[in-house]
């Protein structure tokens, strides 16, 4: 009814009012008539209720629109709920990352000792297996210069008793050495 009023107010207080030659009242003035043909034209949409149809439209568009927007919200607080989650899981699982990491240097650490303490240890397995190299290799060297001295001694014994022994002191010695034998066999 608002637009009914405003509009026949803007038609009165037109132009064509002030142009003077013939009376604005009149079917013989066209704006007149073009004034009466859209009075009619909006009084035909009224009684078809067509503004009220197409304010319906405009509240059916408009509920839509708040019902869209409803749902965009309600998607953007559960995306924002799934980002808190995804933030505090990435959060864990780099706390855990860190966990690993220093339990691995830890781990590197300890293994890094112990194979110092092993490596240690193999040196002086080496070393005492090394000493007894030297040590059996003196003895056997000690042995060897002894069992030369020795074969030495008795061949250079051997050349100073054939010198000096006669033939009656061999037989005395041969002679010697049986009875020996013989009191120890029995």
């Amino acid at each position: 009814m608002r637009v009914f009023l405003t509009l026949t107010v803007a038609l009165i207080a037109s132009p064509a009012l002030a142009a003077g030659d013939k009376p604005f009242f009149s079917f013989a003035n066209t704006d007149f008539v073009v004034t009466l043909g859209f009075i009619a034209f909006i009084g035909v949409l009224t009684y078809y209720k067509v503004p009220g149809m197409i304010m319906g439209l405009l509240d059916k568009r408009a509920d839509g629109i708040q019902s869209d927007l409803n749902e965009a919200k309600a998607l953007r607080e559960e995306a924002q709920t799934l980002l808190a989650s995804y933030e505090r899981k990435q959060k864990e699982v780099q706390d855990q990352a860190d966990r690993i990491v220093a339990h691995a240097r830890e781990e590197a650490q300890v293994a890094a000792e112990q194979a110092k303490l092993d490596i240690k240890e193999s040196i002086a397995r080496r070393l005492v297996a090394a000493q007894e190299q030297i040590a059996s290799a003196q003895a056997t060297a000690v042995r060897e210069v002894r069992d030369t001295a020795i074969a030495v001694a008795i061949g250079a014994a051997k050349d100073v008793i054939a010198k000096q022994m006669t033939a009656a002191d061999q037989n005395k010695l041969i002679d010697d050495a049986i009875v020996e034998a013989g009191a120890k066999l029995h």
